[in-house]
């Protein structure tokens, strides 16, 4: 399992946290040992250039996902194929500024960033309600269970 975290933001982030978390998403989701990933943290300006460049959209966001080998999640006794799972783009600013708004730690914005970014680069959507109610719901059972404790709720850039 190869977890390469990046931290371009100029901000302090618990890099170990996060790698401890996606290697909890993977075990839960049956993800090949050997699926890599990488999370990049970058600044406001250079999630604004991400924004634009992958979404066509103006202004930095909280969290981007660039999917590669299109891996979904395994099955007990079935993993994923080994692969590249993808890159994830985290800006800490954006994800402090939920954080605030949602009235929970940073460091748990963070978390539930990393989270969403992987659910994404698996295949989870949230354009359609019932896809949704899927999407959020595992990743609120996966980070209660990753934290012991009630993951925080989501917050919206």
């Amino acid at each position: 399992m190869s977890i390469e975290v990046n931290n371009e933001s100029g901000l302090e982030v618990d890099a170990e946290a996060l790698v401890r978390l996606a290697r909890f998403v993977f075990d839960r989701l049956w993800l090949h040992p050997q699926t890599e990933l990488s999370i990049l943290l970058v600044d406001e300006e250079a999630m604004e250039r991400l924004h634009l460049e992958l979404m066509d959209e103006p202004g930095p966001t909280d969290v981007l996902s660039v999917p590669m080998d299109e891996l979904t999640p395994g099955a007990p006794g079935r993993p994923t194929p080994q692969g590249m799972l993808g890159d994830i783009a985290i800006c800490p600013q954006v994800a402090a500024q939920q954080a605030e708004r949602g009235g929970h730690p940073a460091d748990d914005e963070m978390l539930l960033l990393a989270t969403h970014g992987i659910l994404h680069l698996l295949g989870f959507d949230h354009a359609e309600p019932e896809e949704r109610d899927e999407m959020f719901t595992l990743q609120r059972e996966l980070l209660t269970e990753f934290l012991g404790r009630p993951a925080p709720s989501e917050t919206v850039a």
